[in-house]
């Protein structure tokens, strides 16, 4: 059996409509142009990368592409 919602302590009152803000689905996910490289990384880095984007719940490949482009971006700066 399910509960039922306490409706008691919410809000009440006039509701006012705001605009739709979102972009639509498809430019919520930037797409980028991407290049294949093969490189070799410490069994330690890779091992750690996986680790994390397992907690993360994401391809540690994506993660270690992440960690590139800030390092990028960041050193673009200077």
């Amino acid at each position: 059996m399910s509960k039922k919602a306490k409706l008691d302590a919410a809000p009440k009152g006039k509701l006012t409509i705001v605009a739709d803000f979102l972009p639509p689905p498809a430019q919520l996910v930037r797409r980028e142009n991407t290049v294949r490289v093969t490189s070799e990384f410490t069994k330690s880095s890779i091992d750690f990368l996986k680790q994390e984007a397992k907690k993360a719940k994401v391809p540690y490949q994506r993660m270690l592409r992440s960690l590139v482009d800030l390092y990028v971006e960041r050193q673009a700066r200077h």
